[in-house]
């Protein structure tokens, strides 16, 4: 019954994601979507192991080459989900086959072998028993090789793939949303290096290979809890995670420069005072969901004259532009209302959720909420 419990565990946790991110409703979302994609080949894979290790040899005879398919693809899929979030608007077949390319022809090359090989020679192979080395059996263990190769260079091209990405565009998120915990990037640099757990995981089981497994239940626990704890991981930072360029725009300072040099001084000098309208009259900035897009309709103009206007005018991002001026709302409500909670003041001054001050409070002052209170009172009483 234990065994059943720890084999069936990664089954149900990809198969949970792939419910929830594929049924976002009003949250729609590409990446979110595709993550959910992802998980569906999880959940076969992880389904595979449960038929491999219950030792239902017939009934994983006939799903193997799609396991060996699903394998190869989820480390593509997951580059894949990352470029939604960062350079690409949504998934296209013609634009990200190449991605999916070499584990489309490593299925095909290993299904022609499965084909092949006589029934009692595959299962020998599939389940390690003794067996004859016939020229079918020699080739299909040459494209199990080949599949072993080319699974540990999608781990390795897919872990610098991702972090370039995030590097390269991680700071548009800054430039877009204006609640922190949307503009941080913490969450999809977790992403990653939950996959890099994963993946070392994967490489070791692989190494040690399911024999190693099927003898000794700890072995098979330790493995249960660390990928299902992983993948759980995964869709929890990806159901919560927004696209880190929304605009999905290249990262050009040159084309920013250019925008700018072609607004007037006058131009500027009036969307400047919109601005300075929208946020010290209408307090705009009191609402955590507040983006730069909203801005931009309210005053009339495009998403990258704001952004462009904000850098060179008040020598900040978008989130730190908005959130010192909640940050003012804070000091103020600290001042008249000290006695107020902490979840009352973040939802009153804009922020959202206390995480959200907590993070701005600390980016801006280098102070706890705590000891950001105790200074604020602290100027009351001088």
């Amino acid at each position: 019954m234990l065994k059943i419990i720890l084999l069936l565990s990664p089954v149900y946790v990809t198969l949970f994601w792939c419910i929830v991110l594929n049924t976002q409703g009003d949250n729609y979302s590409a990446p979110k979507s595709f993550l959910g994609k992802f998980m569906f080949f999880c959940f076969i894979v992880y389904s595979s192991h449960f038929l491999y290790f219950m030792k239902l040899e017939e009934a994983y005879s006939w799903i193997d080459p799609l396991y060996q398919f699903a394998s190869l693809l989820v480390y593509p899929m997951y580059y894949i989900y990352f470029r939604l979030l960062t350079v690409d608007r949504k998934f296209s077949f013609k634009k990200h086959f190449v991605y999916l390319l070499p584990s489309t022809i490593l299925f095909v090359l290993y299904s022609i072998a499965v084909f092949f090989t006589p029934q009692e020679e595959y299962k020998a192979f599939l389940f390690g028993e003794e067996h004859h080395s016939l020229n079918h059996l020699s080739y299909i263990e040459i494209v199990s090789f080949l599949i072993r190769i080319v699974f540990l260079i999608q781990v390795i091209l897919t872990v610098i793939g991702n972090f370039r990405l995030i590097r390269k565009y991680g700071h548009k998120a800054a430039q877009y949303y204006s609640n922190m915990e949307d503009s941080s990037i913490s969450k999809v640099r977790l992403l990653n290096y939950t996959l890099i757990i994963t993946a070392i995981s994967s490489f070791i089981l692989g190494m040690l290979g399911r024999g190693f497994f099927a003898s000794e239940i700890t072995y098979l626990a330790i493995a249960s809890v660390v990928f299902s704890s992983m993948l759980f991981a995964i869709g929890w930072l990806g159901n919560k995670q927004k696209s880190l360029n929304p605009a999905y725009e290249t990262d050009s300072i040159t084309e920013t420069k250019q925008k700018s040099e072609e607004l007037s001084l006058i131009r500027q000098e009036e969307l400047l005072n919109k601005i300075e309208y929208f946020f010290n009259d209408r307090k705009i900035y009191l609402n955590s969901s507040l983006t730069i897009l909203d801005v931009a309709r309210l005053t009339g103009t495009n998403r990258t004259y704001v952004s462009s206007l904000i850098n060179h005018h008040f020598h900040q991002n978008f989130s730190a532009f908005v959130n010192s001026y909640r940050l003012k709302e804070l000091e103020e409500k600290i001042l008249f209302n000290p006695e107020y909670p902490h979840q009352i003041l973040a939802e009153t001054c804009g922020f959202g959720s206390i995480d959200s001050m907590k993070r701005a409070i600390n980016l801006r002052y280098k102070l706890s909420l705590q000891e950001f209170k105790s200074e604020v009172l602290l100027k009351k009483v001088v």
